[in-house]
């Protein structure tokens, strides 16, 4: 069972957590957590590309020329794809590039990222973190104190805090989101996962 140390946002260490071991110590799985970013960035793909077909472009009504003694090609339209202007063989059409991967397969996937920050030393644990107001400055205050420095990083709560969020959005490669929101790609694209103690108890229940 991995313990890890509980700082405050001063940076101080207040005391230690215990963390489930079906949650953070379990074997990571990476082609499972490659499948799992594959899915989520395959659903943020618009899938709009469209071009059209020879049936779809305008023109072609009637035959170019007669059939023999012209000494040309034979053509009988010309939205023929050998045109310019023509149609094209094989367009890309409008589709949907979202695939679902098992319920049991995602658990585990998120299991694995979790368990890689913990083995990487990459997961922070937090008592808590709450502002009096959104400010940009108490967040920049709570990275220097945490020794995050100029690394990406994740704050994750167990409910969503507008203060804490609008305070983040502005420092590159910051973000902050509620334990319900928590993902596989989030969570490997950061360098730094900081989670609140009630976080980790939300993300235990959930998982565990």
């Amino acid at each position: 069972m991995p313990t890890l140390p509980v700082y405050n946002m001063d940076g101080e260490q207040t005391g230690e957590i215990s963390l489930n071991d079906s949650v953070f110590s379990v074997k990571v799985n990476e082609p499972l957590l490659h499948q799992a970013v594959l899915m989520q960035q395959a659903s943020k793909r618009l899938g709009t590309a469209k071009a059209k077909t020879r049936s779809e472009v305008r023109g072609g009504g009637r035959k170019p020329w007669r059939q023999k003694g012209t000494g040309r090609a034979r053509h009988g339209s010309r939205r023929s794809p050998l045109w310019t202007g023509g149609g094209i063989v094989f367009p890309p059409t409008p589709r949907d590039y979202k695939f679902k991967m098992p319920k049991k397969a995602m658990r585990l996937a998120l299991k694995s990222a979790l368990s890689a920050k913990v083995k990487s030393g990459e997961l922070i644990i937090l008592e808590k973190l709450e502002f009096a107001e959104p400010k940009t400055k108490a967040m920049v205050k709570v990275l220097d104190n945490l020794k995050i420095g100029d690394q990406k990083a994740l704050f994750v709560q167990a409910e969503a805090d507008e203060n804490v969020v609008k305070s983040a959005r502005n420092i590159p490669g910051i973000s902050a989101m509620k334990s319900d929101g928590l993902n596989v790609y989030d969570i490997l694209f950061h360098d730094q996962l900081v989670l609140t103690k009630e976080a980790v108890g939300r993300i235990e229940e959930a998982l565990a």
